[in-house]
């Protein structure tokens, strides 16, 4: 089943979103001192091309630089980011077979404007923590 909402979700949505947040991992190398959240862009990249089967849990070793870090990442780009889930999300709801789909999207909002102090892991190794997707 995961593979199914993995495809129809890389086909409906998936791809742009992914893409968006590449766009936004490029902007961010651009400056060394942001270099840091241009790869954490990359990595919530793949996770928001195929999410299904993964779920991001909170790392017990985040701190005071998750917090600086994810104050700054709303700031520059995550709020951005979580718009354009919101809006994705209404068009996909506008079908019964995408509203799976726009929960998904949904349940992503509070990782694209804090992803610092989480790591994407497998759903059957994840022991713990905040599960967002």
């Amino acid at each position: 089943m995961k593979t199914l909402l993995n495809i129809i979700w890389f086909v409906l949505c998936g791809l742009w979103m992914a893409i968006l947040y590449t766009i936004a991992g490029i902007v961010m190398c651009i400056l060394i001192i942001t270099i840091p959240f241009g790869l954490q862009a990359f990595k919530l990249a793949g996770f928001v091309l195929w999410p299904f089967g993964r779920t991001a849990v909170r790392k017990d070793s985040a701190g005071a630089g998750s917090l600086i870090g994810n104050i700054i990442w709303v700031v520059l780009v995550g709020w951005e980011l979580a718009i354009a889930h919101v809006v994705t999300a209404a068009a996909l709801a506008i079908t019964i077979i995408g509203l799976p789909l726009a929960w998904a999207n949904l349940k992503l909002i509070p990782l694209s404007l804090f992803p610092f102090g989480h790591a994407v892991v497998p759903i059957d190794e994840a022991r713990g923590g905040v599960a967002f997707s």
